[in-house]
């Protein structure tokens, strides 16, 4: 399993409600198409603690992403870069990067 974790930020004035929607149609589309495992719930950062020791400006946001292996995450990544996918599928991307700054991608494999 090769788990993909993404931190980001929003632009200000993003409504949440309709980021997470985007997020999770993008999610279910490319499920259907064998792309990708499962995600989690988009959680928000709790930078008041001492336990947490990430830098000040550390992003806000964060979700978790899982495939089955290597070649299901470089096939999900051809597929989203691929200006021949389908635009139905890649509409709710689209949106989710529209409105997404600040981004981080960590993947590592268990």
């Amino acid at each position: 399993m090769i788990q993909m974790l993404s931190r980001f930020n929003l632009k200000r004035d993003t409504d949440f409600e309709t980021f997470e929607r985007n997020y999770y149609e993008f999610f279910e589309r490319v499920k259907r198409k064998g792309l990708v495992e499962t995600t989690g719930k988009i959680g928000q950062r709790i930078s008041d603690t001492p336990m947490d020791t990430d830098a000040e400006d550390a992003q806000k946001y964060y979700v978790l992403m899982s495939f089955s292996d290597r070649n299901q995450m470089d096939q999900a990544y051809e597929y989203i870069s691929s200006p021949t996918a389908d635009k139905e599928d890649l509409k709710p991307h689209s949106e989710v990067k529209l409105v997404v700054c600040d981004s981080v991608f960590t993947c590592w494999q268990e």
